[in-house]
């Protein structure tokens, strides 16, 4: 019996690396899309993602697409938005129309818990099927690519998933979670003793899982979109005692007023404000109706991300 051959894009940063070697243990043949040399026989070469990037030799034989490449991190780097535009939407569309072509039977492109916003403050968990209202040029980025991908389910026979995850931490992650453990590690005080929202998080041992379980789910509707999470969400400041915890480190949290702290990062981080007071909660049903669950707890996750042993 002949290996289901899953296409990778992004196979080599920080989601991806944790991803091809769960489908490989669950007997897939994953073969990743590469920009430049490749490293292994079931490689294949593609370039930059973009508008006009040639995927017709990647995509021979394959049954499944998972599509992870993407531009992120460099939100006010000059023609932001159109450098985003050509690599998550219009890159996406033109893979996911050679896929349709090609006979592809899955298509899961992992998008952004901020294609729904950025806060969820005074309103109830963010569902999938809210209306999408994106927050920067990568969010926004997203939204354009899955409302394109739900035009081109409609015409093809491609059956296609979205993934939206919160803030996804793990070993080398980077991003916030990257500068909270180093603040942590270098014992800096942080002021968020007195934060009381409730924000969502998900390992990346536990997206990826749900990752994998899509490319063998075929129930449900031609395009769906799934918001996934770990089994808790809690605030930053606890979030930030569990990183502590994790590492054996106990962090150390200031109760200074959230007016003044409000003020603060207006000033001078005016991005965080969002990311680490306000809240953001998610429905995780569409996700957990197809019969997964998260096999890591929040516990178990940081541990894993931060090198120390889960049963400890």
């Amino acid at each position: 019996m002949n290996q289901p051959v899953v296409l990778v894009t992004g196979a080599t940063g920080f989601i991806g690396r944790n991803l091809v070697p769960l489908l490989e243990s669950r007997g897939y043949l994953v073969r990743r899309a590469l920009r430049a040399e490749r490293a292994g026989e079931n490689d294949v070469v593609v370039g930059s993602v973009g508008p006009t990037t040639d995927w017709d030799a990647a995509l021979a034989g394959v049954d499944s697409v998972i599509h992870l490449a993407a531009r992120v991190h460099h939100p006010n780097e000059e023609h932001a938005g159109g450098l985003y535009d050509a690599v998550n939407t219009q890159g996406t569309m033109q893979l996911a129309q050679a896929a349709a072509r090609a006979g592809v039977s899955r298509f899961v492109f992992l998008s952004t818990i901020l294609v729904n916003g950025s806060s969820t403050d005074g309103r109830g968990p963010f569902k999938p099927d809210h209306a999408a209202v994106p927050r920067g040029v990568y969010g926004q980025s997203k939204a354009a690519a899955e409302a394109a991908l739900q035009r081109l389910a409609a015409q093809s026979r491609m059956r296609i998933a979205v993934v939206r995850p919160p803030l996804v931490y793990g070993r080398e992650a980077l991003g916030n979670f990257r500068h909270l453990v180093g603040a942590i590690r270098r014992r800096i005080p942080l002021p968020l003793a007195l934060v009381d929202n409730k924000r969502a998080f998900i390992s990346v041992q536990n997206l990826v899982s749900f990752v994998v379980h899509l490319v063998g789910f075929d129930a449900g509707p031609t395009y769906q979109v799934y918001l996934v999470a770990d089994d808790e969400q809690i605030s930053t400041a606890a979030f930030v005692r569990r990183i502590g915890e994790a590492m054996d480190k106990p962090a150390i949290l200031l109760p200074v007023p959230l007016s003044v702290l409000a003020l603060v990062l207006r000033a001078i981080r005016p991005e965080l404000r969002h990311s680490l007071l306000g809240s953001m909660e998610i429905d995780t049903s569409a996700a957990l109706s197809t019969g997964w669950r998260p096999p890591l707890s929040m516990t178990e996750g940081l541990r894993l991300a931060l090198g120390t042993s889960v049963s400890s």
